[in-house]
């Protein structure tokens, strides 16, 4: 748009007049506007009523600035890619679902539900004690500061609460890459911009100088990385640790989805960085029907995440809270989250020799994935389906990174490996062909 016509000369005025133009389609998506000098000179104004009408726009989300590229319309929110839909008849190893065997369940009958039931009420605490001593005694085992615990409704809403309080449309927010697509979805439907950051065996890779100097946030997964099983290293994070020492600002969201099944050291509970926050979420280990995550962090940062969930929700469901505290006390006291943890390491070591033998070498991990590098994703994949195996293919999980199949763990058995591995040995290799 290069001439600005709207009524009223106040900074309101043309606010609402240019919001008009977005919406009968005069300014559309990723419309450029003119520079702030430029627009005063049109509408016969003082420069600084120009820049106070575009800040009203940018702090609402409709406009993002971007450097030279100026301000601009933003583009319309992302959607979530469809989910992929496993035909009848294949196992599933494509859609990242544990196993239901796994999962605890609930024993004590009508006292349990009585028991749970009990601090219903306007009044009780938002926060169950019960979970939150639950929560305490793990993370205190992690090596993490814990007197400040926050619930919310699962990972996202918690990394959605953090970015609103301390992003602002139009921000740059490091991720890995590959990484799980809702994490990517939830940023641009904030209007923040993806930064990809290269994974390999040790987790993430260190940027150059200046990458996340341009961000306002980072996140990450510290262990049993989604999709490749990664964890992040000691020597990996201390090299990491340094560039976010010189960012104060940079907010690090650690994305701990593994946590209680997890084998491997949180590395970065040693030297944590001045800006952070911890999510787990109990989807993995006690069933992702619970909506529960719980957070800890800075406390500033969590006080801002508190007072918005008390504007909206007010507080997770303390029936779901007082469920997830009983289930993780009885998966704990009996053990079964060890062995739940040894059961999926067992799965995936024994598919990683069974692919060793076919001359495949897996990058060392953990969890519940595996990402295998291919040349044609929809080759790998449609060959899968014809051996009767369902993976997904990665196009979804990535931003920059190279094709790759994610396959997963949760609907196969240690008998299974195997054949598996042969399967995917087969399509691997199979070369594609147009078809026209």
């Amino acid at each position: 748009m290069s001439t600005l016509y709207v009524p009223g000369k106040t900074a309101a005025d043309i606010a609402e007049g240019l919001l008009a133009a977005m919406r009968d389609g005069t300014l559309p998506p990723g419309n450029p506007l003119p520079a702030v000098r430029v627009a005063a000179q049109q509408l016969g104004v003082n420069p600084n009523t120009v820049a106070a009408a575009y800040a009203r726009l940018r702090d609402a989300g409709h406009v993002v600035t971007d450097g030279r590229r100026g301000t601009r319309v933003v583009e319309p929110p992302a959607r979530m890619p469809h989910a992929y839909a496993v035909p009848p008849g294949l196992r599933d190893l494509a859609s990242g679902n544990v196993d239901a065997a796994l999962l605890p369940q609930l024993q004590g009958g009508a006292a349990t539900w009585a028991a749970l039931t009990s601090s219903a009420g306007y009044d009780a605490p938002a926060d169950l004690p019960a979970l939150q001593a639950e929560a305490r005694q793990w993370l205190s085992a992690q090596g993490l500061p814990c007197e400040e615990i926050a619930v919310f409704s699962g990972t996202l809403d918690a990394v959605e609460r953090a970015l609103r309080a301390h992003t602002r449309p139009g921000e740059r927010v490091a991720v890995e890459d590959p990484c799980w697509p809702p994490m990517v979805a939830l940023l641009h439907s904030l209007r923040l911009k993806p930064v990809p950051l290269p994974v390999d065996g040790e987790g993430v890779c260190i940027p150059d100088a200046g990458v996340l100097a341009g961000c306002t946030a980072l996140v990450l997964t510290p262990r049993a990385h989604n999709p490749t099983g990664a964890a992040l290293s000691p020597a990996r994070w201390k090299a990491l640790h340094g560039q976010l020492q010189a960012l104060p600002h940079l907010l690090v969201v650690l994305d701990d989805h593994w946590g209680p099944l997890s084998a491997a050291p949180l590395a970065v509970a040693a030297s944590l960085p001045p800006l952070w926050l911890h999510v787990v979420s109990v989807s993995k280990f006690l069933g992702p029907d619970l909506r529960v995550a719980l957070a800890t962090g800075s406390p500033a940062l969590l006080q801002s995440m508190q007072a918005q969930q008390a504007l909206g929700p007010r507080w997770v469901s303390r029936i779901l809270q007082g469920l997830a505290a009983s289930l993780w006390r009885q998966m704990r006291d009996g053990s079964a989250l060890v062995q739940a943890g040894g059961s999926y390491a067992a799965r995936r070591q024994g598919l990683v020799q069974a692919l060793a033998a076919q001359q495949i070498t897996v990058a060392p991990g953990e969890g519940l994935h595996l990402w295998l590098p291919v040349a044609d994703e929809a080759a790998v994949v449609q060959s899968m389906a014809s051996r009767g195996w369902a993976v997904q293919a990665g196009g979804p999980l990535r931003l920059a990174s190279a094709p790759a199949v994610r396959v997963s763990l949760g609907g196969c058995k240690p008998t299974d490996m195997a054949r598996l591995a042969a399967d995917l040995a087969q399509a691997l290799r199979t070369p594609g062909r147009a078809v026209f």
